[in-house]
């Protein structure tokens, strides 16, 4: 609990811009736009401000959109579907599946990647002389502000990732939990699977475990090392509250044995949406904040 109350509210704005001067890739040499070290350990230059970018990552797509670098976006993976202008963008395939032809005949001045795309892919569209640089697929909140920035260089919005930096920090600035005491937090459940198949939820060193603990709550899961639960833990914790995918809370609100849930009950079962929570982006902010006002009911 210390050390999420740290993070918002004692992070400084002068170490913000210092961490944006002092820690950005090097850039705006003579004849070298971009150079930095990326997530795959490899040297990557840009020598000009791309103006055709391709993202094979539904966050960095989103952080695109976020740095009001839009338009340079040529090509996206089928998995981009945030925001919803995304519909208006050439689809490249998946992740496993990445169609090099359709790359190709975008004329990418660079594609942009997370690190779960594999390496062989990315020597692959190497070979066939595509810019590739890789941005790792971060698991803490913290991470997102340090994909940003290199976005805001990558795209020339430097002092907007900036900005928005600072505006993420002060939004998570106010969310109110210094009055609730290590055994006052409400025990939640984020539901990731359930049923036939099994059940799952976040595990302590997962990001949906950083939001939970962030707004106030104490992760049911913070002792898993994998996304599986067992039944009999769940019912034995008896979450007060449970998060589910909106587009899964009816079927779990009728299913056996989950209605013997505390919380289903008391109707404490609250419906989110699924990309504001699954995947590290912009939008955990709102995922905290939605948590956070669950929790203080």
């Amino acid at each position: 609990m210390k050390r999420a109350i740290a993070l918002i509210r004692n992070f400084s704005f002068v170490l913000i811009g210092l961490m944006f001067a002092c820690n950005s890739p090097r850039n705006e040499s003579a004849g070298n736009f971009f150079q930095w070290t990326d997530s795959y350990g490899r040297e990557v230059k840009l020598s000009h401000e791309p103006q055709r970018i391709i993202s094979l990552s539904p966050s960095i797509t989103e952080m695109i959109f976020l740095l009001q670098a839009e338009e340079k976006l040529v090509g996206i993976s089928d998995y981009c579907q945030y925001p919803p202008e995304t519909n208006k963008i050439k689809r490249v395939g998946g992740l496993q599946n990445i169609n090099v032809e359709s790359l190709l005949a975008l004329q990418p001045d660079v594609v942009l990647i997370g690190s779960i795309v594999p390496k062989k892919e990315v020597e692959m569209m190497e070979k066939m002389g595509i810019n590739v640089i890789a941005i790792k697929e971060e698991t803490k909140i913290e991470g997102l502000f340090s994909a940003l920035k290199v976005l805001g260089d990558i795209t020339n919005r430097k002092q907007l990732a900036q900005d928005k930096t600072i505006e993420f920090h002060q939004k998570l600035a106010t969310i109110t939990i210094e009055n609730i005491s290590e055994d006052q937090r409400k025990k939640v459940y984020y539901v990731v699977g359930f049923g036939d198949a099994g059940d799952f939820t976040a595990p302590g060193n997962s990001h949906i475990h950083e939001i939970i603990t962030m707004a106030g709550g104490h992760n049911v899961g913070s002792e898993l090392t994998t996304w599986n639960i067992s039944r009999e833990y769940l019912f034995e914790t008896d979450p007060d509250i449970i998060i589910i995918r909106k587009e899964n809370y009816d079927q779990f609100m009728k299913t056996y044995p989950y209605t013997l849930l505390n919380a289903v009950k008391q109707s404490h079962v609250y419906p989110i949406e699924s990309g504001w929570i699954d995947i590290v982006s912009p939008r955990n902010i709102w995922a905290v904040k939605y948590l956070n006002d669950k929790i203080l009911l």
